[in-house]
């Protein structure tokens, strides 16, 4: 039973199409486009592929791109299905103050997240970020309980914020460095170094809530801009969304 996944984020579409809806299914295409050109994907990318029988997607973009996806899968005879955060899915309970309004990318995430450590090992407690346009760092707990996280601008957000608040300043490009010495690296530096200190203080709360070592996965178009200079141990996985839908996949469809 063949399995189309799909993450549409804020800039791009990616998706993967599986032999079947499970973690250890063989990948048979995978491919990426950029929002503005969604409407393309039926006669290119998707024209020749098998077709799938289920289909899974989570979206933080607006309803307007999620019914163009829609409609360009209208040359394959199966149901959208798109994730909405709940209660309990695949193991993991959601401690949100109100479950549905978690973001269902924060939601696949922490669940590929769970499932990835348990592959590897007994449970530990996980701080898992996305860095992309936004920045979310989210805490579980050993129980596989989230227990909460943050939200906070990514790169081009702070650059951006600062360029239109504050006379004199430019979008630079810059280097991250210890002791910045020009504007274009005292920007990048400050920027990345926000995001490297909200992890940390994440995992700093999360051991002490658990007596714990927590584990840190990170993931997101803009992980690997953060890497070298993260300031806690972590792993860094591309396509961990894919990971979760996956997961949630097997126990939705089977």
């Amino acid at each position: 039973m063949t399995f189309l996944a799909i993450d549409v984020g804020n800039t791009r579409l990616k998706w993967a199409l599986h032999a079947a809806p499970h973690r250890t299914a063989p990948l048979l295409a995978q491919g990426v486009e950029f929002l503005e050109n969604i409407d393309r994907l039926a006669n290119g990318d998707w024209g020749g592929l098998p077709h799938p029988a289920r289909m899974l997607g989570c979206t933080v973009a607006g309803d307007a791109v999620k019914r163009r996806v829609e409609e360009q899968m209208e040359l394959w005879d199966v149901s959208a299905n798109w994730v909405v955060a709940s209660s309990h899915e695949a193991g993991l309970s959601n401690g949100y103050d109100y479950p549905s309004r978690l973001g269902a990318d924060r939601w696949v995430a922490m669940i590929g997240a769970w499932h990835r450590t348990l592959a590897q090992g007994p449970a530990r407690p996980l701080v898992v970020v996305m860095v992309g346009t936004a920045v979310t760092v989210d805490a579980v707990d050993t129980q596989g309980k989230f227990l909460g996280g943050i939200i906070l601008p990514g790169h081009g957000i702070m650059l951006r914020a600062l360029e239109s608040g504050t006379a004199g300043l430019h979008v630079p490009t810059g280097n991250v460095c210890q002791f910045p010495t020009n504007t274009s690296d005292a920007l990048t530096s400050g920027g990345t170094y926000a995001i490297a200190g909200a992890v940390e203080r994440m995992v700093q709360h999360l051991r002490q809530h658990c007596d714990a070592e927590p584990r840190c996965i990170m993931t997101g178009g803009a992980g690997w801009k953060m890497a070298p200079n993260m300031s806690v141990p972590f792993e860094l996985v591309d396509n961990l969304l894919f990971d979760g839908l996956l997961e949630m996949a097997a126990q939705r469809f089977g």
